[in-house]
């Protein structure tokens, strides 16, 4: 989010950020945030919080995502002209600048932990700016970045967390918004650095956060309910976050721990937004599990708590979980209602109440998810169609994805017959796993490599078969 960790009652408006938004409503405005972002191949989680937190002068300078955005929003304006302060007056210290790398910042106000490099960049280098050669020193340095960026680092430093157990944490602290921000932030990194590149080599780095977070919920005090609400909100999200990437990386049952940490956290706060967002992703890991009944039960239940929320969108994918649990039990009556059902909520449109973590979900992945069903329910010709329009939907910017999806448009192709077909997909989808770490891509990949066997004679499908051979890091 904010660079900035300004004390609230420090806080100087923002009027000339007012004035730019006009008559649009805060969510409207980030909206609008979110489509400019996307056109620069960006993406910010911006919600209608973000903006208020802008204009109330709670950020006092954007990060440098959020900087590129406004700055294409508003070309010929600075930063300055937008109402924001210099970087280095906000950071302390002079920004420094190289020909094509952004500013290198450090916090200001606590200190990294002495095991923790603070030499890297607190956003993640713009993936368009290098070549292939470069990509897997790129996908390192962005993991190092997400666990010395300024406001992840703060939420360790500030307990004492750098190194040490969660055992260390000191006694009774306040907690404010530095802190809270903190969590939120690192939230949102989790996510942009998994859709960039997978989960595999993010899990064990995502968990420090997360003890940090929970830390300040058994050590903390906060005088304003507020604070409080926004901490269990921002943990509760971030146990699911850390829950995904053991989800994706194939460590189950560390993904069940989290979802259910969650759950608990969502149920001690009453809030139907994290529980509905927890029972979703426990359907979905039932569903890849095995437990098919467990799949449909939790999606019916995330349905009770998204009622709610009045979010079409949100209930929507809590029906696609439903049906995919469905179709997995091989129940092709109940499977459709629920697939017409998640269409009905998804042509409501989005709204200003979409969760902030639903900005994946449009309509690739509608057609993704419904491809899953057809594919479970043995339906391969329907499931490859479905597949291929997910992936031609899909915002290239969006690389785990895209390799997902094309992965399994390879499979559905495969098993229906089209066997040059798949290979031509399994090669698009090797072509992204430079970029992308993910433990389900290649186990789908694998399937279409089974299918494929008997195939092998084909030019199109050995070359496929070689090359896959060559780059899967399990054979």
């Amino acid at each position: 989010m904010a660079s900035s960790r300004s004390v609230p009652s420090l806080a100087v408006p923002n009027h000339v950020f007012r004035r730019l938004r006009a008559q649009r409503s805060p969510g409207e405005f980030a909206a609008a945030v979110r489509r400019a972002a996307r056109e620069i191949g960006e993406q910010v989680a911006c919600d209608a919080r973000y903006i208020g937190r802008v204009e109330a002068g709670e950020i006092r300078c954007p990060n440098y995502a959020y900087e590129r955005v406004f700055l294409h929003m508003f070309p010929g304006l600075t930063l300055k002209d937008l109402g924001f302060l210099p970087r280095e007056q906000v950071r302390g210290r002079a920004a420094r600048f190289t020909p094509h790398d952004p500013p290198v910042p450090t916090p200001a106000t606590v200190p990294a932990p002495a095991t923790v490099p603070t030499s890297h960049p607190a956003s993640p280098p713009d993936p368009r700016t290098k070549n292939h050669s470069d990509t897997g020193k790129e996908s390192d340095v962005l993991r190092r970045a997400f666990m010395t960026s300024g406001p992840v680092t703060l939420v360790a430093a500030s307990l004492g967390l750098g190194s040490a157990p969660a055992a260390a944490v000191p006694g009774p602290r306040r907690v404010g918004e530095a802190e809270v921000s903190a969590v939120e932030e690192a939230v949102r990194r989790i996510r942009v650095l998994d859709d960039r590149h997978g989960a595999d080599g993010l899990y064990r780095q995502a968990a420090q956060p997360l003890r940090a977070a929970y830390a300040l919920l058994d050590s903390g005090t906060a005088t304003r309910q507020s604070t409080v609400d926004r901490l269990h909100s921002g943990a509760g999200e971030l146990s699911i976050s850390v829950g995904w990437l053991a989800h994706d990386s194939g460590r189950f049952d560390d993904a069940r721990s989290h979802y259910a940490e969650a759950l608990a956290t969502a149920r001690v706060a009453n809030d139907p937004a994290v529980e509905a967002h927890a029972f979703a992703n426990t359907s979905f890991l039932a569903r890849d599990s095995g437990r098919y009944r467990e799949a449909v039960r939790a999606a019916q239940a995330g349905l009770r708590a998204a009622v709610q929320l009045a979010s079409p969108r949100l209930l929507s994918l809590l029906a696609l979980r439903e049906a995919a649990g469905w179709a997995r039990l091989g129940d092709r009556t109940s499977c459709e209602q629920a697939l017409t059902q998640a269409h009905r909520f998804f042509e409501n449109g989005p709204s200003e109440a979409d969760p902030e973590w639903m900005s994946f979900f449009g309509e690739p992945e509608l057609e993704a998810q419904e491809a899953l069903c057809h594919s479970a329910l043995g339906d391969w010709h329907r499931a490859a169609r479905h597949a291929y329009r997910a992936t031609i939907l899909q915002d290239p910017h969006f690389a785990r994805n895209l390799a997902l999806y094309r992965a399994e448009l390879a499979t559905n192709l495969a098993r229906a017959g089209s066997p040059d077909e798949a290979a031509a997909a399994g090669q698009q989808a090797l072509d992204l796993l430079d970029q992308v770490q993910s433990s389900r891509i290649h186990t789908r990949l694998a399937a279409t490599v089974r299918v494929l066997l008997p195939q092998r004679r084909l030019p199109a499908v050995g070359a496929f078969l070689d090359r896959h051979a060559a780059t899967d890091p399990r054979v």
